[in-house]
């Protein structure tokens, strides 16, 4: 089945840029967007019949073809868009791997290095796994997992082998090691493929709570250019924390996140710059109570400091953040996406009425400032609470993760499952908690960075930017900018 999406198009988008004290690259200016070439983000929402049930949906795209693989449930869905028109169109097509036929958990990774990517759906102690070199024309079945990893909220990644261990290279494996990993309650493991995602060999584990104070649940594992390996997770010892491995998962060293406090509810997230700089975003505020806030911290050293974290949803009056998702490009460029209201207090809350947006943070300067966009300004993606504690509430459709990804030319693209359409889109409610149909959908979606500077400067616009170098932090405030043009490189 292949058919146009629909196109949303934000009628104004609302930028904030805020300066902060951070991490810095000795003798070079830091280069902050203006309202000329700050992001702009179009929407695309999945057509009918396909990515309808895309509750904590997987994005990847592959560098070679531009086409966005997005898992939705046991579906997979190529999108591929024309930038020759302007905004640029997007065509859907399943492309399902015809043994994912049931699953507990979705999750997919497209490599950016070679355009492979890898489906995955779990079965309690293993998973239905498969891998795609053509973007989902044909797929080829794998073990699914490796021996011990179990049970849960699996995540899947690959990258290059360390160099240590770079006498695994091969023609077969295209110099890529993948991993598979899982939690229990207590901890979590993971497992290495040197086979380009067939087989997996035995579990690690990455941090156990009985060792040390690391609760099970993580976020998606990424892997550095040099071959380090990141598992980021929501709560070790009351802060958030990445597990390393230098060593090609053989080992692995709890390191947290200094000034974090632990995930509220929703999964953090780590992304690498291309000379190693670590961005870690997170949902910060153990209080459920009192809100969260979109908080992210820069390291320069394998994630052993941090530079101090940064709330990049204060221009907007953020008070409660949801998924964070955060991937890097250039080493001094990251964005920063996640789900955010200005309404405080319990989000789980069956009587919680805040509205929720999708917000995009960029920088540009490792982390010196931060460019806030609201890419959904007139389309909500939900309305009312968002339940994280599994079971069967009626807030609980988007389940539990977003993501993010970044194509060949540097643009930003965010999959998400939108649950607020039709009717919701402008018409409130009063109890949000037993309001199905519009109220509680799952639609697969994907906001696409449509001008503005992209993650790779080599694709920057040859005008001039303005540069500035970040001193105390301002008093940030929100400004409107203009709509975002479709089918131009950012």
């Amino acid at each position: 089945m292949t058919v146009l999406s629909r196109l949303r198009r934000p009628a104004l988008a609302a930028v904030a840029v805020v300066s902060v004290l951070g991490l810095a690259h000795a003798g070079t200016a830091a280069t902050t967007a203006t309202s000329a070439t700050a992001p702009t983000y179009d929407v695309y929402t999945a057509p009918a019949g396909l990515a309808q049930d895309a509750g904590e949906p997987s994005l990847g795209v592959d560098p070679k073809t531009g086409a966005a693989m997005f898992q939705a449930f046991t579906q997979t869905a190529k999108v591929t868009f024309d930038d020759r028109t302007s905004p640029a169109t997007a065509t859907w097509s399943d492309v399902s791997y015809a043994g994912a036929v049931t699953s507990l958990d979705p999750i997919l990774h497209t490599d950016r290095a070679t355009g492979k990517t890898y489906s995955s759906q779990l079965l309690a102690a293993c998973s239905i796994g498969s891998t795609t070199t053509d973007d989902g024309a044909t797929w080829t079945p794998s073990t699914g997992c490796g021996i011990g990893t179990v049970f849960d909220h699996q995540t899947v990644g690959a990258g290059a082998y360390p160099a240590s261990l770079s006498v695994l290279s091969n023609p077969l494996n295209a110099g890529r090691a993948w991993y598979y990993c899982a939690q229990v309650d207590v901890a979590a493991s993971c497992a290495r493929s040197d086979d380009g995602g067939v087989t997996f060999g035995p579990a690690v584990k990455t941090h156990d709570a009985l060792l040390d104070g690391c609760a099970g649940l993580h976020g998606h594992l990424r892997v550095a250019p040099d071959g380090t390996t990141y598992l980021p997770n929501f709560d070790c010892n009351g802060t958030v924390a990445n597990s390393v491995s230098q060593d090609g998962g053989l080992t692995w060293t709890v390191k947290p996140v200094t000034g974090s406090t632990t995930q509220d509810e929703s999964d953090p997230s780590t992304a690498v710059g291309a000379k190693g700089t670590v961005y870690t975003g997170w949902e910060d505020g153990a209080s459920d109570a009192v809100g969260s806030t979109p908080k992210i911290a820069v390291s320069t050293d394998k994630g052993t400091t941090w530079s101090t974290p940064v709330d990049v949803g204060t221009a907007f009056g953020i008070k409660n953040v949801q998924f964070p998702e955060v991937i890097a490009g250039d080493d001094d460029r990251a964005a920063f996406a996640f789900l955010g209201t200005t309404t405080g207090g319990s989000d789980q809350a069956a009587g919680f009425t805040g509205v929720w947006h999708l917000y995009v943070a960029t920088t540009y300067d490792a982390g010196k400032t931060w460019t806030t966009v609201d890419a959904t300004p007139t389309d909500p993606v939900q309305r009312g609470c968002i339940w994280l504690a599994g079971g069967s509430s009626n807030c609980r459709n988007l389940l539990d993760f977003n993501d993010i990804d970044v194509d060949a030319a540097g643009r930003v693209l965010v999959g998400y499952a939108d649950g607020c359409v039709r009717a919701c889109v402008t018409t409130p409610q009063t109890d949000y908690a037993t309001t199905a149909g519009d109220y509680r959908e799952d639609v697969g979606t994907i906001a696409r960075q449509a001008s503005g500077l992209g993650l790779f400067a080599a694709n920057d616009p040859a005008a001039p930017v303005a540069t500035a170098t970040a001193t105390a932090a301002p008093s940030p405030s929100a400004t409107a900018s203009g709509k975002g043009k479709g089918g131009k490189k950012p």
